[in-house]
């Protein structure tokens, strides 16, 4: 088992909770969806599971280390060597070309290998862009360098927040099938937030959060 989320407890500023008692495990390789109406916690477990957010209670444990012992310094290690993110914004570095957003998170990591690296981009269809900047790339182009960002230092979990909220049908389409694709030949495991029950039925599992209870 890669993830471990048990009984976590999540309360906004002020009190109210968003998390009560979620539960939800995650073995290596494997791809889960995570659904709900807005505002019900989603992204919010997404960023625990992060180590972006300290939780209130239960416990969260990741490749075997319990979240709640680790330190500022032990958390950013965890996200630079075992945990990658997508975001539905793409979050990519305007100053930085393609190329240089591919490998930023693996060179953080002191993991960069040029030969994945090349890799990557010719399996995101982005060998003929590497050196343009993220202003002139498509949404869709956008999150695949954002994708091949987070899969280039070979995370053993990604996370992916709404990652084709901002994109065509077709675009969405597409997205998917290479992140789909990538985990699968890394042996990564995959828990994605998603409106859709379309792309929700294209993972291996799909959990339902409601009422800030796992469904």
């Amino acid at each position: 088992m890669l993830l471990r989320i048990d009984q976590i407890q999540k309360s906004y500023p002020g009190g109210r909770p968003v998390l009560r008692d979620v539960s939800l495990t995650l073995d290596q390789g494997e791809t889960l969806a995570l659904t709900g109406e807005s505002g019900c916690g989603k992204s919010t477990l997404l960023n625990l599971a992060a180590a972006l957010d300290s939780f209130d209670g239960g416990e969260i444990t990741l490749d075997g280390v319990p979240l709640s012992t680790l330190d500022d310094s032990g958390r950013a290690d965890l996200r630079r060597h075992r945990v990658s993110l997508v975001f539905q914004q793409f979050n990519l570095i305007p100053s930085l070309t393609v190329e240089q957003n591919l490998s930023f998170h693996a060179r953080l990591a002191g993991c960069h290998d040029t030969g994945w690296s090349t890799h990557l981009a010719d399996r995101l269809g982005l060998s003929d862009l590497l050196a343009r900047y993220p202003e002139n790339l498509s949404g869709g182009q956008q999150q695949r360098v954002a994708i091949g960002r987070a899969m280039a230092a070979r995370p053993k979990l990604l996370l992916a927040d709404e990652p084709t909220g901002n994109l065509d049908e077709t675009a969405s389409a597409n997205v998917l099938d290479l992140m789909l694709a990538l985990v699968a030949e890394t042996g990564a495991a995959l828990l994605l937030v998603t409106h859709s029950q379309d792309i929700a039925a294209r993972l291996d599992r799909c959990v339902h959060l409601s009422g800030g209870h796992i469904t």
